[in-house]
């Protein structure tokens, strides 16, 4: 099985936090989709004849698009390989590109997942974060697409400037009043180039500090797991059996391709694994979606222990201590400061011979990775 991965790069406008690859060029919408069927006869090739597990549309803001171009990229897929009732189709939507209509098309389409970019029900904080949904209309659209699909995922940024816990404790108990059946919790990021980034560096915006941050964190992950969501990886609650399907298979590093500009993509053929991902500009893509890709690398075996490393961590999967005696260079007796080391920190536990990250520990998984990598 295989999950595909499509990056539809349209949005009204760049949030200022924002630093993933986008176009503010909805005109050019015809265009991509002509150019993403003919990628998709390119690398048909690559999964012809197999049952495709997950799809998951991604942008920028797939919401803007009409459900008709969504329509005809899966007849086309299907074509080649097997899309069944049990494939899981998300499509990532703002709230105000929702109306009962649009929400309906896209389930007549067969998207059977959709993930809201809610971001707050605070209408303070969505204009700190300059988002152009209101709280009205966030809670409006979440209500009407759990009464058309069977999964709904929300997205809920904390940290955003001026934010205080008890405003984030208000989102937080807002989401559980909706009860979607997936919740995504981000500390929001100063990613370097961003609008965010610059405001900041000048002194024109302040963000909460890091234990404030960490705080919020430390805050979500009682009252969602005491309302059933279980924390299966740093950022995601899921009710039992709606976890992401696409990015839990990311995680635990299964083949996944990807589609659109700059989108990436993971296969694996026996021991040989390959990584590659597509230009990240609109007008090259254009100019030749089946040349796409401008990137590839086969992993070393280094690089195949550090990512299993850092993936592992990320969803609290156990990770051998033989398995990491293994692949780490400086030798068992530095492997075995530095698990003592973290484990007094309280950010792991040994159980049965394998190391887990401790709920502490989640906030510092980079760190963690970083100790336990092969250099």
């Amino acid at each position: 099985m295989i999950c595909l991965y499509v990056h539809i790069p349209f949005c009204r406008e760049r949030c200022p936090y924002c630093d993933f690859f986008l176009v503010t060029k909805p005109g050019f919408t015809e265009r991509f989709f002509e150019a993403l069927a003919v990628e998709t006869v390119s690398k048909a090739s690559l999964i012809e004849g197999q049952a495709i597990k997950a799809i998951h549309f991604g942008g920028g803001t797939p919401s803007l698009v009409s459900p008709s171009f969504i329509d005809a990229w899966l007849s086309q897929v299907s074509g080649f390989a097997r899309i069944s009732a049990e494939t899981e189709i998300t499509l990532e939507a703002n709230p105000e590109d929702l109306s009962p209509a649009s929400l309906d098309a896209l389930k007549s389409v067969g998207v059977n997942r959709l993930s809201i970019g809610v971001q707050s029900f605070s209408d303070r904080k969505l204009q700190a974060l300059r988002r152009v949904h209101l709280a009205a209309d966030a809670r409006r659209t979440v209500a009407e697409a759990l009464e058309r699909f069977p999964s709904v995922s929300i997205d809920l940024i904390c940290g955003a400037e001026g934010e205080a816990l008890a405003e984030w404790e208000s989102d937080l108990r807002t989401a559980l009043d909706l009860r979607p059946q997936h919740i995504s919790v981000y500390m929001l990021t100063l990613e370097e180039k961003t609008r965010l980034w610059r405001d900041v560096r000048k002194g024109l915006r302040d963000l909460p500090g890091e234990e404030t941050q960490a705080a919020m964190y430390r805050m979500a992950a009682p009252m969602l797991g005491g309302a059933r969501y279980r924390h299966y990886e740093i950022s995601n609650f899921a009710l039992e059996g709606h976890h992401s399907r696409y990015n839990l298979a990311s995680w635990m590093r299964e083949p996944y391709l990807g589609f659109g500009p700059a989108a990436h993509s993971f296969l694996v053929d026996g021991d040989i694994e390959t990584r590659f991902s597509n230009v990240s500009s609109l007008t090259r893509y254009l100019a030749d979606p089946a040349g796409a890709v401008d990137f590839r690398e086969t992993l070393t075996e280094a690089q195949r222990f550090d990512e299993q490393v850092f993936l592992s961590l990320r969803i609290r999967k156990p990770l051998a201590v033989g398995f990491l005696r293994k692949g780490h260079k400086l030798g068992h007796q530095h492997l075995d400061a530095v698990l003592s080391g973290l484990q007094e920190k309280g950010w792991i536990e040994l159980e049965s011979g394998a190391v887990l990250l401790t709920k502490a520990g989640f906030l510092f998984a980079d760190l963690v990775a970083a100790e336990l990598l092969s250099e």
